[in-house]
């Protein structure tokens, strides 16, 4: 799992979570595993450690 450092960054990779850009309003959102969407992120840049759908 991944850990936050304090500094900024994250080390390591959040495993079984992606995330996509709504095009409607331009937020990007979390998945869990199981496909449901779980949060927005509310200034407009990506979650750190997620991976990216295509």
């Amino acid at each position: 799992m991944a850990t936050n450092t304090g500094k900024g960054f994250r080390r390591g990779s959040v495993k079984g979570r992606s995330q996509t850009k709504n095009p409607l309003t331009r937020i990007w959102t979390k998945r869990a595993s199981n496909g449901q969407f779980m949060d927005g992120k509310a200034d407009g840049s990506p979650f750190k450690g997620v991976r990216r759908e295509r």
